[in-house]
């Protein structure tokens, strides 16, 4: 799994997986109402986190490690402009370091903000043998002017088999976004689709 760029992952004999990724969390109330929706969905996904939020809510980061999920590292700042390596190995390491205080977890997965791939994160991390994942879709959650509906609808409408979803629980107001899972569950799910984890779709 280390040292590749993933966008999209081609699973054997095109079986119907598909992993959905959450950015920007822990950041509460939304993470708490995702993984309550989740849970009761029986789905896993995979969380990458910004190091600043997990110091505002450890207890919840807890939660995601302790029911199933799995993490990525998302950057101290969330910063997108060019940086010094000296820069980039503080926002990297200082996030994995925490991630590992709290929940014990050493994540060997990366994702830039921004899916920036040209401001000296991803090739610090590439250095360190993370795995630097992006996304092959995204629900589009970001957009403040889209109804939830526009989120369910770009997801459905763009899965493939090895899909790796975007999505936000943290960064803002993302109230549209939990209304919007449920519906993106159900709805893949009646596609036949499965869900795992990145850590299960690598290995697929």
């Amino acid at each position: 799994m280390r040292e590749k760029l993933f966008i999209k992952v081609e699973p054997k004999n095109s079986e119907k997986i598909i992993a959905l990724t959450i950015d920007d969390g822990p950041w509460e109330p939304t993470t708490s109402q995702m993984l309550d929706i989740l849970k009761d969905s029986d789905v896993k996904a995979t969380f990458f986190w910004v190091g600043q939020a997990i110091q505002e809510n450890p207890e919840i980061a807890k939660r995601v490690v302790a029911e199933g999920h799995a993490i990525g590292n998302h950057t101290w700042h969330h910063w997108y402009r060019k940086m010094n390596a000296a820069t980039a190995k503080s926002e990297i390491e200082r996030t994995a370091e925490l991630i590992y205080r709290v929940t014990g977890v050493r994540t060997s997965m990366f994702r830039p903000p921004g899916g920036v791939l040209n401001n000296g994160l991803a090739a610090y991390a590439k250095s360190q043998n993370y795995a630097v994942v992006m996304w092959s879709q995204t629900s589009a959650d970001t957009d403040p002017r889209a109804k939830y509906e526009v989120f369910v609808k770009n997801v459905l409408r763009d899965a493939k088999p090895g899909s790796i979803v975007l999505m936000h629980d943290g960064g803002g107001d993302r109230r549209r976004t939990v209304q919007a899972l449920p519906k993106i569950i159900s709805g893949l799910k009646a596609k036949g689709y499965r869900f795992v984890t990145l850590t299960e779709l690598f290995n697929s």
